[in-house]
């Protein structure tokens, strides 16, 4: 394939994409949404005590980022991501159509492997924002995972109830523990 590489990041992708691309823009992809439904034994958790990552499942609508990267980079990004994502996590890689204001391109992202040992599914309030509160792995605290998301998404002017209402149960959650002998 040749051309330049679209991406499209709805997760850690958005605010460390860790490879180079000339430009970003606000994307929409339809017939997917982010949920934390991916089990992460290193980067955010143990194998012990597994956190949660963001994958995309079937259904609704997902805002995120879109990035161009240069034709010339396109096989190294390619060969970076792979590495990145699927090395340790329960994702499928796929070329989607995401929407860039009135245009539309096919974007190379990740979607959740329902059939992978390390999918969640999708699990209830508390107990996502128990295992996110709880777990920590090699790239740190699994909460600052969802925080970084949240706040990304609000700098790029899109707000997903769901998300805030995870982050604002892992406050509560933080609140109990720091009141108490802390963490």
């Amino acid at each position: 394939m040749s051309g330049d590489l679209w991406v499209f990041g709805y997760g850690s992708l958005m605010w460390r994409p860790d490879f180079p691309y000339v430009e970003v823009e606000p994307a929409v992809l339809d017939g997917y949404h982010r949920s934390f439904c991916i089990y992460s034994r290193y980067w955010r958790g143990t194998p012990e005590r597994p956190g949660l990552v963001l994958g995309l499942t079937p259904g609704g609508v997902c805002r995120g980022l879109v990035y161009r990267v240069a034709e010339e980079e396109r096989h190294a990004v390619v060969s970076y991501l792979n590495e990145r994502e699927l090395g340790s996590y329960a994702y499928l890689p796929k070329t989607l159509p995401v929407t860039i204001g009135d245009a539309r391109v096919n974007a190379y992202t990740f979607v959740a492997d329902e059939a992978h040992r390390y999918y969640a599914g999708d699990l209830a309030l508390a107990e996502a924002a128990h295992i996110i509160m709880e777990s920590q792995g090699i790239a740190g605290l699994n909460r600052d995972y969802l925080i970084n998301t949240v706040r990304e998404l609000e700098a790029t002017g899109f707000v997903e109830p769901a998300l805030h209402a995870l982050l604002r149960t892992v406050e509560e959650l933080t609140g109990v523990i720091e009141g108490g002998s802390g963490i």
